[in-house]
């Protein structure tokens, strides 16, 4: 593209000698938490701190055995708590460099796409209409350049800038066109002295946690209380005040599932790196949570529905003549039929679509393909002049930019000026025909543009005068149509067919002609015979439209914000789909923002999706994850909630039935880091239930405990706790050491549940052998409590024989089969 003020920028060469001696173009970030910090993290958290406290007791008493469970509880919780929270950490940083930001930089003469962390002193960087500027820069090139430089200043009303001003980095060129020299980057650079000030300022709890947390605090009071009223029991029934003291805090800790935070963190951040693996890139973690809720995805038909390798696949000249053009992909060659010849009005017309326009081809590489650097649309523009036989380097030099009025999305139309070799003036417009044709003296064209557009064309009317000065608002001929096809991805009626089946309502919503949006539409099998295509331009939007409308026509980016709102006021979960600047309100607006990945930066920094591959494909599956992790993490709610409960109804009941103490503190202890540890965390990588696609979304409102899980886990906590006390009471009456057949029965009793309420995924489906490998190990340990000689003394439990552990097993199992068959029976 030519233009004042333009370069071919630095070598390669000249960029990587200037990045090794300033470093890369990134603001300041947060440290790692150090080992100690970490761990410091884990010991102070209040149930540990609980656990501190009593061992503390049993020393000064001189319980050695006790204090040694305990110590090992708090090393092995520990040890997990840190090792879930690196790995967490690892991927929510290996999400941030899939979602780095990129720039469009002039190097070695070419445009190229660079991650904008690579940027140096002295590198020209283009600018188009939603780009986040990447370093400080002083413009060479400002067409109408607007900015909103409110990260900066906080000032919202955008700044016009021209040529030798400063553009500080994090500002968003909002309009216009602009390019400019880096000056300073990374921390030397606007944004990053502001950043340096907030380096420490750590983000909130996702809604999820901030649920869980509120249910931790619940448990934990009425842990606390029912601990109290056991201590009482203890206490009226003889035992020592320090034993059932410790009794009762170990009791609080092992009912308490204090792994819960951790797990959810852990689930979250692994979820969002499984999605970051099929292109879909959360950046909070939020978004993984409320995607299980999406009901309506509005999406957008250029990139995200279509391939997004656009290309000019029919014209029709102001003279009447009608050509197909055919090619390969954004390569400047391809076929004319019929053979142009010497059609004047053709090359005229592939000219100023070529003229009119801020796109460059980018050559492959290797074996690669041509690519696209700017808009796609103007880009297959570019290829269309090339298969036309122009050769754009060319005829842009002959015919230079001299003033331009960037497309402005209320004319729905770009102008150009170009200095031609006589000294008189070249004028390009394009845009939407309905803007850029009459009605009446261009009948012709506007009957071809209908005609296009049935056939699922994008139509781009260019029109053209030559005057002897720069005014772009000279009267203009129009020079003819182009119909521009971006094929509907071969997946894409499958991928709409795949969302009515999670009960989730696809909305196309475009700025094509209605008769394009129609076409595609049925394509897409959203838009059946008879149903309207809703205008976005039409004035308010009525109840009925909002209610049943799946496609919507001439929808500004601005409209898409009305849109959003009038479909939360009904309940909707808005998932949106955007690449612009001005989709950014309504991204914002959605429940999710969903940003294609080859969109605007502002788009992506407003989004909380983005899609490497700017494919809704991806979104569908995205889903399926988010319903996935958030199962997980309800079923290890069953699961250890189950066991909290039936602990405290065992310590509760035990006296009333001549058991004074069921269980000693050790033992609780010892069974709390067996079943909350290895298992718990395992069950966060179960696979996706067979159904959770072609399930309703869930409630946003609903409570983590909805939907049946709070009266599951009780039900599951009085069966193990029914088992337990019945093995006990046997046990007892045959005065055998109750206490020991209880300590093993409620161990193999929790880890029997967690088997029941494993995933039932569909045939074929990888399964979790991390589970039943946890399970194993953690039975394993829990019969070594009363098989080996150390652990006796270390827990207090006598031996058992054969037999007694053969019914301790087939006792304990008992709960998790009454799960799993009452589950089977549901389905």
């Amino acid at each position: 593209m030519s233009g004042t003020g333009i370069r071919a920028g630095l070598s390669s060469a000249e960029a990587a000698a200037r990045f090794d001696a300033d470093g890369p173009n990134a603001v300041a970030v947060v440290k790692p938490r150090r080992l100690a910090g970490r761990v410091g993290r884990q010991l102070a958290d209040p149930l540990v701190a609980l656990l501190l406290a009593a061992a503390v007791v049993t020393t000064l008493l001189g319980d050695l055995p006790d204090t040694a469970i305990i110590a090992l509880v708090v090393v092995v919780n520990t040890v997990i708590g840190v090792v879930q929270e690196v790995r967490a950490d690892a991927a929510i940083a290996a999400l941030d460099d899939l979602a780095a930001p990129t720039a469009r930089v002039v190097r070695d003469g070419t445009d190229r796409i660079v991650p904008a962390a690579s940027l140096v002193r002295d590198d020209l960087v283009r600018l188009e209409a939603g780009d986040v500027v990447p370093a400080d820069l002083e413009l060479t090139v400002a067409q109408r350049a607007a900015f909103d430089e409110s990260a900066l200043t906080g000032e919202s009303v955008p700044v016009h800038r021209a040529a030798g001003e400063p553009a500080g980095s994090g500002t968003v060129l909002t309009a216009g066109r602009a390019a400019g020299i880096v000056t300073r980057t990374g921390a030397a650079s606007s944004l990053g002295r502001i950043a340096e000030l907030v380096t420490h300022t750590k983000p909130g709890p996702t809604p999820l946690q901030r649920r869980i947390a509120a249910l931790g605090r619940a448990l934990g009071l009425a842990a606390v209380a029912v601990s109290a009223v056991v201590f009482a029991l203890g206490v009226l029934a003889g035992q020592p005040v320090a034993r059932m003291a410790i009794t009762a805090v170990s009791l609080v800790v092992a009912a308490v599932p204090e792994s819960l935070p951790a797990v959810v963190t852990l689930a979250l951040a692994l979820g969002a790196r499984r999605m970051a693996r099929t292109r879909a890139i959360p950046r909070r973690l939020h978004a993984v949570e409320t995607l299980g809720s999406v009901t309506v995805i509005a999406a957008d038909k250029t990139g995200t529905l279509t391939e997004n390798r656009m290309a000019v696949q029919k014209t029709v000249t102001a003279g009447g003549g009608r050509y197909t053009i055919t090619g390969t992909g954004y390569a400047p060659a391809g076929t004319v039929t019929p053979p142009a010849g010497p059609d004047d009005q053709l090359r005229l017309l592939a000219l100023g679509g070529l003229l009119c326009n801020d796109a460059n081809l980018v050559a492959p590489v290797g074996d690669g393909e041509w690519g696209a650097a700017g808009d796609p649309m103007e880009a297959a523009l570019v290829a269309f002049a090339g298969r036309c036989g122009l050769d754009p380097a060319t005829e842009r030099a002959k015919a230079p930019r001299v003033a331009e009025r960037p497309f402005d999305h209320t004319t729905l139309r770009m102008s150009t000026v170009h200095r031609l070799d006589t000294g008189d003036h070249l004028i390009v417009a394009k845009g939407a025909p309905e803007a850029m044709l009459d009605a009446d003296a261009d009948a012709e064209l506007v009957g071809a543009a209908h005609e296009l557009a049935a056939d699922g064309l994008r139509v781009l009317a260019i029109a053209t005068a030559v005057a002897d000065r720069p005014d772009t608002t000279a009267p203009l001929r129009p020079a003819g149509l182009v119909g521009i096809g971006d094929p509907l991805r071969a997946a894409a009626p499958a991928t709409a067919a795949a969302f009515e089946r999670s009960g989730v309502r696809l909305l196309l919503i475009t700025g094509d002609h209605p008769a394009t949006a129609a076409a595609i539409g049925t394509q897409l099998g959203i838009l059946g015979p008879g149903d309207r295509v809703a205008r976005g331009d039409d004035g308010p939007l009525t109840d009925q439209e909002v209610a049943h409308a799946r496609v919507y026509a001439r929808t500004q980016p601005e409209r898409k914000l009305d849109i959003v709102a009038a479909l939360q006021q009904r309940g909707e979960v808005v998932a949106m789909t955007g690449d612009g600047v001005n989709d950014a309100p309504a991204l914002r607006r959605a429940d999710i923002g969903v940003a294609m990945g080859g969109g605007t930066e502002v788009a992506r920094q407003a989004a909380e999706l983005v899609l490497v591959d700017d494919n809704l494909a991806t979104v569908a599956d995205a889903i399926g994850e988010g319903r996935r992790i958030y199962d997980n993490i309800r079923r290890f709610l069953r699961y250890a909630l189950s066991g909290g409960i039936a602990e405290l109804l065992v310590m509760l009941a035990g006296p009333l039935l001549g058991m004074p103490l069921a269980l000693l503190p050790g033992q609780l202890l010892w069974i709390n880091l067996l079943t909350h540890g290895v298992p718990g965390v395992a069950l966060g990588a179960e696979p996706a239930e067979a159904d959770v696609r072609r399930r309703p979304p869930r409630s946003p409102q609903e409570s983590v405990l909805g939907d049946g899980l709070l009266a599951s886990v009780l039900a599951g906590g009085l069966a193990v706790a029914t088992v337990v006390l019945a093995a006990g009471v046997l046990a007892h009456q045959a005065g055998r050491p109750w206490q020991s057949v209880m300590f093993v029965t409620l161990g193999l009793a929790q880890l029997g549940v967690a088997l029941a309420v494993r995933a039932k995924a569909a045939p074929g489906t990888p399964r979790n052998w991390s589970l039943p490998a946890a399970v194993a190990l953690s039975g394993v340990l829990q019969i070594a409590g009363v098989l080996t000689e150390p652990l006796r003394l270390l827990l207090g439990t006598e031996p058992l024989t054969g037999i007694e552990l053969l019914g301790c097993a087939l006792i304990a199992v008992l709960p998790g089969l009454a799960l799993r068959l009452l589950r089977h029976g549901r389905a």
